[in-house]
């Protein structure tokens, strides 16, 4: 599992390269984006389930991180132009990740709602944080199925996991859901209903004094 928790930090780690070779930054940007965002969703995770960093504990996965960010700053404009093949890999990473997330919050005995918040905290929050040092829209704010697809994962495996489905089984369908879901987005641009507002709605910022009853003698 470990190996796959590592491989996920570097195909994270790629996307915040690929944000600092946008941005043009030095090797030093290269390496604070792809860190940041490789292992941000699982330490704001512990940090809130209160338990060691994983990272802290076992370097390994910065250490992938730093090592990516140095490979992409040299070649990063071929990454570039293979960009819909990288989307492929970031949701096999979002997959992954979700539902060690889940599975890690469910194993210090989180509640089912926690653990599920958890899975969607650990797959997105290093694209959140990247995309806001970045100055790029964040992921919660774009219309494609990214975060939707995330918390459908964690939520199937906290599911079978509640039914008494072998943890293996359920960590499997959950990663199988989450990836199922992200990757149909990718393929056919699915995404969700948007808020529009009404173009016969009143506007918020009406002067009040401009409805107000005249009470003058």
């Amino acid at each position: 599992m470990q190996l796959f928790d590592v491989l996920a930090a570097v195909v994270f780690a790629v996307s915040g390269a690929l944000v600092a070779s946008r941005k043009g930054l030095d090797v030093m940007g290269f390496m604070w984006l792809a860190v940041i965002t490789g292992v941000g969703g699982g330490t704001v995770r512990d940090l809130i389930l209160n338990v060691p960093v994983f990272w802290v504990q076992q370097p390994v996965h910065v250490s992938a991180c730093l090592v990516t960010a140095v490979v992409m700053h040299f070649v990063a404009p071929l990454v570039e132009s293979r960009y819909k093949t990288l989307l492929w890999f970031d949701a096999f990473g979002l997959a992954l990740v979700t539902v060690a997330g889940t599975a890690k919050a469910l194993d210090v005995a989180a509640p089912a709602l926690v653990a599920i918040a958890m899975g969607a905290v650990t797959g997105t929050v290093g694209g959140i944080i990247r995309d806001t040092l970045g100055h790029e829209p964040s992921v919660l704010l774009r219309h494609e199925i990214y975060v939707t697809a995330s918390v459908l994962g964690a939520c199937t495996y906290v599911g079978l996991n509640g039914l008494g489905l072998d943890r293996l089984a359920a960590m499997i369908a959950g990663f199988l859901v989450t990836f199922s879901v992200r990757g149909l987005a990718i393929r056919f641009g699915w995404s969700l209903p948007v808020f529009r507002k009404s173009t016969n709605r009143e506007p918020w910022n009406r002067d009040r004094s401009d409805s107000a009853p005249d009470r003058r003698p």
